[in-house]
C-alpha cells in the first residue's frame, strides 16, 4: 500500500493555464501529504545513505512516489505511513450527488443489445437518479466461437456517497486461462525465472491484466508458484488458486481450496470480504486486524478485489474512494459468492481488458478512465506480482 497523487486532466485550450488556476482544496491536501512524506524521506536518506538511491533505481516499473514511500516503510517508517494514510484517506469523504462523467467508462452504443449469454444487469443505486449505462454490461474480447469472454460495466456501491464509482469485469472461466506472475520485488525479489511481465508469446491472446494483492509483509498470507513457496500458505487466508488447467478460484484456504497435485499457483491476501454471496460480518470493526491496520477499512481510497460467482466465473472490482465495505458490496452485487480484497491505493490498482484493433493487434483499455497506471502496464517488467488472463 502506498500514498499516491492522482494526475489531473490537462486543461483545454480555453481553460486558464496551470499558473492562473487556484489550487483546489483536494490538491492542496495532496501537496501537504506529499510534503510530509518528502520530509520523512529526506530525514531517512541522511540516516541510511545509499539504500534510497538503490530503491529508486531497482529494476521494475514503479512510480517515484511508490518507491519512496515503500522505502520509508522498509526502513522503520511503516507505522508512520499507516497513520498518515489513515488520516488522509479516512478524513476526506467523497462529495457530490452524481459521478463525474469523465470518470465513467464509455457507454455501449445506443440500440445495441447485450450479447448472447451476458450476465444479468447489475442493481442500480437505490434512492438515486440512475446514471447512463450504470450496471449495463459491455461485451469485450470474443472467443473463437464468437462468444464474449469478458464483459465490463460500473456500479455505485455506496449509498451515502453516490458519486463513488466502481468498475466491474466479469470473465468467463471456461474461455480463459489464468496466470500469476512474480514481480521484481514482490513476492521475493528478482529470483524468479519469469521476466516480471506478460510472456511475449501470450500477448496476442490477452483478455485481461490486473493487479495482485498487498506486499507480502502485510498480506497475512503466502505465495506459491510452480512448486516454489515464497511465503508459507496460511490456513484461513483468502486465496486465489490456479490449477493446471488454468482455472482460477477464490476461496478460504483449508475450507474452500487446498493444496493438491493440480494446484500450480496460490496468492493469499488477508481474509475473505464476501462469503455466501454477501459481505462478511465485521468489516467495519476490522476485529483482529483481519483486513490490515486499524482504521484501514474506513479509508476512501482506490481498492480492488476479486471473486468467483456460482458458476465459477471471475469477477473483478476496482475503483477510487472505496471503503472496504463498499468494495465488498460491489463484489457481492456483481455476483461474487466468495471474494477478497486485492491491492489498494492509486498506483497499485490496475485492470485492463484487451481486444483486437482493426489492424489485428490487441490493444488494452482501462476498466475506468481514471486509473493511475497505463493500460499496458504489465507488458514491461513490474515490481509487483500480478495476474493475466488469455483465451484458451
Amino acid at each position: 500500500m502506498t500514498i499516491e497523487r492522482m494526475t489531473a486532466p490537462a486543461a483545454s485550450p480555453a481553460s486558464p493555464t496551470r499558473d492562473e488556476r487556484p489550487t483546489p482544496p483536494a490538491n492542496r491536501r495532496r501537496l501537504t501529504v506529499r510534503r510530509l512524506i518528502a520530509f520523512v524521506v529526506v530525514l531517512l536518506v541522511l540516516l541510511t545513505g545509499g539504500s534510497y538511491v538503490r530503491a529508486l533505481t531497482y529494476p521494475g516499473s514503479a512510480p517515484f512516489q511508490v518507491r519512496s514511500v515503500e522505502w520509508v516503510r522498509d526502513h522503520g517508517g511503516n507505522g508512520l505511513v499507516d497513520r498518515i494514510e489513515n488520516w488522509y484517506y479516512s478524513s476526506h469523504a467523497p462529495r457530490g450527488s452524481a459521478p463525474d462523467p469523465a470518470a465513467l467508462p464509455a457507454a455501449p452504443a445506443a440500440g445495441v443489445r447485450a450479447a448472447v449469454r451476458a450476465p444479468a444487469a447489475l442493481p442500480l443505486l437505490a434512492g438515486h437518479t440512475p446514471v447512463r449505462a450504470e450496471g449495463a454490461w459491455v461485451a469485450g474480447r470474443r472467443d473463437p466461437a464468437g462468444l464474449p469472454a469478458i464483459y465490463t460495466t460500473f456500479v455505485r456501491p455506496d449509498p451515502a456517497h453516490p458519486s463513488v464509482v466502481a468498475g466491474v469485469a466479469w470473465i468467463r472461466a471456461g474461455d480463459t486461462r489464468a496466470h500469476l506472475v512474480p514481480g521484481t520485488v514482490e513476492p521475493a525479489g528478482a529470483r524468479w525465472p519469469s521476466a516480471a511481465r506478460v510472456a511475449t508469446a501470450d500477448v496476442p491472446a490477452l483478455v485481461a491484466t490486473f493487479n495482485s494483492g498487498w506486499k507480502m509483509a502485510g498480506a497475512r498470507g503466502g505465495f506459491y508458484l510452480a512448486g516454489r513457496t515464497a511465503r508459507p500458505l496460511r490456513v484461513g487466508a483468502a486465496s486465489v488458486v490456479i490449477d493446471d488447467a488454468g482455472r482460477a478460484t477464490v476461496g478460504q484456504w483449508g475450507r474452500d481450496v487446498s493444496m493438491t497435485s493440480h494446484v500450480v499457483a496460490v496468492r493469499q491476501n488477508l481474509a475473505l470480504i464476501v462469503d455466501g454471496g454477501r459481505p462478511v460480518p465485521g468489516l467495519a470493526s476490522n476485529k483482529g486486524a483481519q483486513w490490515g491496520n486499524a482504521r484501514n477499512q474506513y479509508q476512501y481510497t482506490w481498492r480492488s478485489g476479486i471473486g468467483t460467482d456460482r458458476a465459477g466465473d471471475l469477477v473483478y472490482v476496482g475503483g477510487p474512494e472505496l471503503t472496504l465495505r463498499a468494495l465488498a458490496t460491489a463484489l457481492a452485487d456483481a455476483g461474487a459468492v466468495r471474494g477478497m480484497e486485492l491491492d489498494i491505493h492509486p498506483s497499485t490498482v490496475s485492470f485492463a481488458s484487451w481486444a483486437p484493433a482493426p489492424t489485428g493487434r490487441v490493444v488494452p483499455t482501462n476498466l475506468l478512465p481514471t486509473f493511475d497506471r497505463p493500460a499496458d502496464r504489465y507488458l514491461a517488467p513490474d515490481q509487483r506480482d500480478f495476474f493475466y488472463l488469455t483465451l484458451r
